[in-house]
């Protein structure tokens, strides 16, 4: 039975009671007193358990808020590392990059250079043996001429 009920039942025991002339007490049915003060003896016992129970619950509630706000914070900062992590490899990538295409561009002229300096060098050869070939070709033309 509900503690709150049986105070309602024992405040109503009072309220039925008959009062003694020039005094302030009361003469109370001393069974249904007695019977109402048993029945919260045992209720209390049950009200402290619920009480106890939900104390318990509220308890484990908390702590299981506590344990996730703190996986929350853990993943949170975990997140926060691996992003700084991967805009540092970004960076790095990035400037890697850079360097790289500097290099292939350091690269790619010195090869335009040196392929340059191939091709003068070949035509300057083939029009050296151009020249001694036209020579002979002349030589050759003046000498069937004057023949």
């Amino acid at each position: 039975m509900d503690i709150l009920h049986l105070i309602d039942r024992l405040e109503e025991l009072f309220n039925e009671s008959r009062a003694m002339p020039f005094t302030h007490n009361v003469i109370v049915d001393e069974d249904r007193m007695l019977d109402i003060i048993d029945q919260m003896r045992i209720a209390i016992p049950d009200e402290v358990k619920k009480a106890q129970q939900l104390l318990n619950q509220s308890d484990r509630i908390l702590a299981q808020a506590e344990e996730k706000a703190n996986r929350t914070t853990v993943l949170a900062e975990e997140k926060a590392d691996e992003l700084t992590s991967e805009d540092v490899l970004t960076e790095k990538a990035n400037l890697r990059a850079e360097k790289i295409l500097d290099q292939a561009l350091t690269d790619a002229e010195a090869t335009r250079i040196d392929a340059d300096n191939y091709v003068i060098e070949t035509l300057s050869g083939v029009e050296d043996e151009l020249s001694r070939l036209l020579n002979q070709i002349h030589n050759g033309i003046r000498a069937l001429q004057k023949g």
